[in-house]
């Protein structure tokens, strides 16, 4: 399977997007961007801009590929997310149906309920990063392992 995310930025800022309204969701509690599957046919770009404008209100003007992270879930097949970050947006904020979105301080993102993978790639967006491939390999809930490599420059 193939999805995308995008933290989005503003004034030293992400959007985070707190899962509380989905049931039977495995973010559900977790503090996440925003994103989600691809739609048939879709290219990660046209995705990831479908998918800021449905859960944010948010018209994205352009976002900046930051890399692939790959989720190994248990025996589960590999699903892979393209991962974006954006600061050239306009528009308003709307409600989500899929949770609550709040504008969290840079600094105070890894205080909240986060996925330990999450954190790694968090950690190489709030830098200047080459594109990166991220492989997560989770059993259960649990992050097991990680590879980081870079893109050559």
């Amino acid at each position: 399977m193939e999805m995308t995310l995008c933290y989005m930025e503003k004034d030293d800022r992400f959007l985070m997007l707190h899962r509380t309204k989905k049931e039977n969701d495995i973010n559900k509690g977790k503090w996440i961007g925003v994103g989600g599957k691809l739609e048939d046919g879709e290219t990660p770009i046209e995705g990831i801009m479908r998918e800021i404008k449905e859960e944010t209100g948010y018209t994205p003007n352009y976002c900046r590929f930051r890399g692939i992270v790959v989720f190994n879930y248990n025996d589960n097949p590999s699903e892979y997310m393209h991962l974006y970050t954006c600061d050239n947006f306009n528009g308003e904020m709307t409600v989500c149906d899929e949770g609550d979105l709040k504008w969290i301080d840079k600094k105070r993102i890894f205080d909240l309920n986060l996925w330990e993978g999450d954190k790694i790639f968090l950690k190489l967006i709030m830098k200047e990063t080459p594109v990166f491939n991220l492989v997560l390999n989770y059993k259960n809930d649990v992050l097991i392992s990680h590879s980081l490599e870079f893109e050559k420059q």
